[in-house]
């Protein structure tokens, strides 16, 4: 029997660990994975052997009932899809991109499954949930003809769910856009150290900002804390000594005296 795999994905956290339980009781696995996701979702991913992952998907159902808001099952499953659903991600294949978005984990997996075997692309990358607000999306990479025959096959596996976003396919993709797919697709982490392409920082224009203001635009300049003005040292005045007024002595009264 080929390898299969299912997922689902439950509203509540609580029925999808009671439901995740049943499963892994209900049939031997060779693999169960269960955890939470964004916006407080719980996934349960099972695989083994088709005939146990469907007896543990039945158990999933009854269990989970009213809670589960999608599932998919992949009987024989592409190799290519469940590399990406443990992180793997690839370059290559060809100048063009598609893309297809989904509101839910399941059925972006389903698109991946669906695209990457119906024709002959790279599964570029398979991002799920967490850092997406629950949704997910899906990236191939190919000649423009077998990267369209991709989207299509992705978007028509998954019309009937009501579950797609969006989905595009670009015919030439950009240098620098693809190198920033090749990294860490979060924007917070891409503009982090941000430097221009040359790898290093431009000079500072000779007018630069004031303390605490924005920087140029291009100049990859970082706004610089206000520092607050120093007040001037005034030096202090020396005391003035008062002097007492001289007092005549007792000589000079005398001789006045004497000359009266």
């Amino acid at each position: 029997m080929d390898p299969a795999v299912a997922v689902l994905e439950f509203s509540s956290i609580a029925r999808g660990i009671e439901a995740g339980d049943a499963m892994v009781k209900r049939a031997p696995l060779d693999v169960m994975r269960a955890g939470t996701v964004h916006p407080g979702k719980y996934l349960v991913l099972v695989g083994g052997l088709t005939a146990d992952v469907e007896e543990a998907l039945a158990a999933g159902r009854e269990v989970g009932a009213g809670a589960l808001d999608a599932v998919v099952y992949l009987p024989d499953v592409h190799p290519d899809v469940v590399a990406s659903m443990g992180g793997a991600r690839r370059d290559g294949g060809g100048e063009a991109l598609g893309i297809i978005e989904t509101l839910t984990v399941a059925s972006a997996i389903d698109a991946a499954d669906a695209g990457v075997k119906a024709a002959r692309v790279v599964l570029r990358e398979l991002r799920l949930a967490d850092d997406l607000g629950g949704k997910g999306y899906v990236l191939f990479g190919g000649d423009v003809a077998e990267v369209e025959a991709a989207v299509d096959h992705g978007v028509a596996r998954i019309a009937g769910t009501g579950s797609e976003v969006a989905h595009a396919v670009i015919a030439r993709l950009h240098g620098e856009m693809r190198e920033n797919l090749a990294t860490d697709p979060r924007f917070a982490e891409r503009i982090a150290g941000a430097e221009k392409p040359d790898g290093g920082p431009p000079p500072a224009p000779v007018d630069g900002p004031p303390a605490g203001g924005r920087p140029m635009p291009g100049t990859g300049a970082r706004a610089q804390p206000a520092t607050p003005p120093v007040a001037k040292k005034v030096p202090a005045k020396p005391a003035r000594r008062r002097t007492a007024p001289k007092r005549p002595s007792s000589r000079g009264r005398s001789r006045r005296q004497e000359g009266s």
